[in-house]
This record gives C-alpha cells, sequence and structure tokens, in this order.
C-alpha cells in the first residue's frame, strides 16, 4: 500500500544521488543551500547522529555554484531579520521578476536564528514553435491515461523545427534520448527506457549512451517526436533534517529549524519555466545505427525522464524529473 500512494505523488529529492522513485524531481537549490551552510558555518561536514544516508549525499556537494551561470540563481545568507526578507524579496525581483512562495512560512521573530536562501528561475523559448499534437494516451507503471495533451513533429510540421532537435541516440521505441535547443541557451534533454537509482546514475547512463551511438544524429522528415505538455507545483519540507543536532568546527552545536523547497515547473509547445526556491534556517542550541529512410518515433508516452542543462556547463543537468504518472504533471 506504501508503494502504491508513493507512485501517487512527485517525490522531490534533494540531491543527484538519492534514490528516486517512479515520479521524482529534483533541483539544484537545495543542494546550494546546504553548501553554503556547510561551507560558511558549519565548515567541516554536517553529521547527525545516527547518521542519514541524505546528509552524506548533501555533504559531496555533488553541484556547485561552478556547474551553473550566476545569472540562473540568487542566493544569500544571514540572521533572520524582516531586513533580510525585504532584502531577498528586493533581490529576486530585481533579478528574476519573481515573489517568493517561501519566506511567509519562515519565523522572522528569531534574531538569532541564520537563514541560508536561494532561487533559481529560467524562462526559455524554443527557436520554432512545436505542433500541437492530438491528445493521446499515456502508459504509466501504475495505470495507462488517456486524453494527454502533447506537442512534438508530426508530418505536418515545419522542417525549421528540426533544427533545435538533436538526436542522442536511438536504439529502439523503447530505448532512445533526444536534446532540445532554446533561445536563451537552456536545453531539454529527455530520454526514456533509461534505468538508474538516482538521477546521477541516469543521467550518466544516457551521456555513456550518446557517447557510444554511431546512428544519425539528425532528426528528419522519417522521425517523428511526442513529448506531453507538463506543469507542476510542489512544496517539500525536509523534516527528517529538522531539530536534529550537529557540531561545526567552532565546537558550537546547531540544529536546522526549517529546511524547504519548492519546485514549479511547465513546458509546451513554445518553451518552458522553471522557479525553485530553497531556504534552510539553522538555530543554536539543543532542540528536539539507424538507416536514412527509417522511422524514428521519439514519443513520450510512457515512463521518461527530463533534465534540463546549461549550455556551457553539461557536466551536471540543474532540475530533473522522471515522470510516470502523467496526472501528477498536467
Amino acid at each position: 500500500m506504501e508503494d502504491l500512494e508513493e507512485s501517487k505523488q512527485i517525490k522531490i529529492v534533494p540531491t543527484l544521488l538519492d534514490e528516486v522513485s517512479k515520479n521524482a524531481a529534483w533541483c539544484a537549490t537545495f543542494q546550494l543551500v546546504w553548501n553554503d551552510m556547510q561551507n560558511e558555518l558549519v565548515k567541516q561536514d554536517v553529521v547527525f547522529s545516527p547518521q542519514l544516508k541524505v546528509v552524506e549525499n548533501l555533504n559531496r556537494q555533488t553541484f556547485q555554484e561552478n556547474n551553473i551561470e550566476d545569472n540562473y540563481y540568487y542566493k544569500i545568507y544571514g540572521f533572520v531579520s524582516l531586513a533580510l526578507k525585504e532584502k531577498i524579496e528586493r533581490g529576486i525581483f530585481e533579478k528574476f521578476h519573481q515573489t517568493s512562495d517561501i519566506l511567509d512560512l519562515i519565523n522572522w521573530n528569531s534574531k538569532q536564528d541564520i537563514l541560508f536562501y536561494t532561487m533559481l528561475y529560467r524562462k526559455f523559448t524554443f527557436y520554432t514553435v512545436f505542433s500541437v499534437l492530438p491528445n493521446g494516451n499515456f502508459n504509466g507503471f501504475q495505470e495507462s491515461y488517456t486524453d494527454v495533451k502533447y506537442f512534438g513533429v508530426d508530418g505536418t510540421t515545419d522542417k525549421s523545427v528540426y533544427e533545435q532537435i538533436s538526436v542522442l541516440y536511438y536504439n529502439s521505441e523503447r530505448d532512445f534520448a533526444v536534446l532540445l535547443d532554446t533561445q536563451e541557451g537552456d536545453q531539454v534533454l529527455l530520454a526514456k527506457g533509461e534505468n538508474g537509482k538516482t538521477f546521477g546514475d541516469i543521467y550518466g547512463n544516457v551521456l555513456k549512451k550518446q557517447k557510444e551511438y554511431r546512428g544519425n544524429r539528425c532528426f528528419t522528415k522519417h522521425d517523428t517526436l511526442k513529448v506531453p505538455k507538463m506543469e507542476f507545483n510542489e512544496l517539500k519540507e525536509y523534516t527528517e533534517l529538522e531539530n536534529r543536532t550537529f557540531m561545526a568546527a567552532d565546537d558550537k552545536e546547531y540544529f536546522i529549524s526549517k529546511a524547504l523547497q519548492t519546485i514549479k515547473f511547465s513546458i509546451d509547445e513554445n518553451g518552458g519555466e522553471i522557479k525553485s526556491e530553497a531556504a534552510i534556517v539553522v538555530s543554536r542550541g539543543i532542540s528536539v545505427e539507424p538507416k536514412e529512410v527509417e522511422h524514428r518515433y521519439f514519443e513520450f508516452d510512457s515512463a521518461f525522464t527530463m533534465f534540463l542543462i546549461d549550455e556551457k556547463h553539461q557536466e551536471l543537468p540543474y532540475f530533473a524529473a522522471n515522470i510516470d504518472d502523467i496526472i501528477l504533471y498536467q
């Protein structure tokens, strides 16, 4: 019963190293606030008693600032105060013209607490608008759905759309990956048939297959592309990290009183948008090869994985999602 309930939710994971479910998502924001807490305050690994696997993964800082351009994010830390809140609100509006979804969830009266905050925001547009395809089926792990909204390429699509699609590999109708380019330099990577316990594993496997592929990497008139439109908005509180004491390098004792992350994502035939926030509040003391004419079907109409990549830093994505139950995403 627990597995069934999990399949009906989008599981938000804090790192690329955490095990993922059929429906899961990750964004770099929580790792970035953890890095700041670890580097600027704790100055050593964070250790709980007993230690948690998720904390070990966060301590490894797999994703860092140098994995992404600084125009993708805004981050700050300091003592909790209304002045800091106003500074954050002003900063994210000036940089992204966005407002916060989590700042009002924080207790701003705790003057001795320290806040670590990050927002990541990107809006990307395809060079040429994809075709809106007829609604169709989506076959998930637990259930199949009808009337799912799709965009992509069919026989009526203008050939100029082909130029923004790169084939990473195509081994069969159940094992393929494509890359969609955008005007802003973001890239949407879609992979079907790739397995892995973590998003890091899945992404590494995709890159390995891409390197080994010897087939045609150009999208042709004989190919089709079918991608579901998606839109979701999730808030995650990492309660497993809260109210557990740990020591800093200066032998002072701290605990995390609040650990939050949001991921808001959408994509359609025009492009996409992602907004993610993360915050950690820290308190002192103790607390509780194909033929040229072969038809290839890049149809993401059953379980698949998506990554968003900064074109200049392709070694790691800044967002990932497993899509199995499409209703959660539409």
